[in-house]
Order: C-alpha cells, then sequence, then structure tokens
C-alpha cells in the first residue's frame, strides 16, 4: 500500500513538475511575442528616419557644393580682373565695338 502511495506521488510531483514546465515556457514564449510585436513598429519608424537622413545628407552635399562653387566665383570676381570683365559683360548685356555676342538659351 505504501508503495502503491508512493508511486502516485511520485507520478503527481512528474505531471505537476511538466505542467510547470509548460507554464513556463508559454510565459516566455507570450512575452517573446509582446517583444516582437512592439518592435516592429519602432523598426519601421527607424527605417522611416533613416530615410529622412539620407534626403536630408544628399541636400547637405549638394548645399555644400552650391557653397564651394559660389566662394570660388567670389574669390575669382575678387582676384581676377578677366573673370570680374566676362561676368559684368555678361550681365550687363555690354560689348565692346565690332564685337558680335552670341547668346544661347539654356535648358533648365
Amino acid at each position: 500500500m505504501e508503495a502503491a502511495k508512493l508511486t502516485r506521488l511520485e507520478a503527481r510531483t512528474r505531471a505537476i513538475q511538466g505542467a510547470g514546465k509548460l507554464a513556463l515556457m508559454a510565459c516566455c514564449l507570450s512575452l517573446g511575442f509582446v517583444v516582437v510585436a512592439t518592435a516592429f513598429p519602432q523598426r519601421r519608424a527607424l527605417e522611416k528616419l533613416e530615410a529622412k537622413l539620407e534626403l536630408v545628407k544628399e541636400r547637405e552635399r549638394k548645399v555644400l557644393a552650391q557653397r564651394d562653387h559660389r566662394n570660388i566665383e567670389l574669390r575669382a570676381l575678387r582676384e581676377d580682373p578677366a573673370f570680374l570683365e566676362l561676368h559684368a559683360r555678361d550681365r550687363l548685356d555690354y560689348c565692346r565695338e565690332g564685337e558680335r555676342v552670341l547668346r544661347f538659351k539654356r535648358d533648365r
């Protein structure tokens, strides 16, 4: 009789341990799903911000290139009399006597 009680008690203990392990696995799985579910919207937001950052970096590169070009042009206007004359004649539509000026339209 004692052996039968002990066997039932051991079986019950194993069943409770198995149920405990199963409950622990279920909690871990649900916690994992919660973590993954909250990570997806953050990942999408991160991708949007990275795309926006790339656009801003591209715009910055263009602005810096334009700034460099204007600095070169300014230095040429200050230091190179031939460039200054050419620039002034172009903007003011001046030409020398006997000189023929051809104008071309720019497609933009």
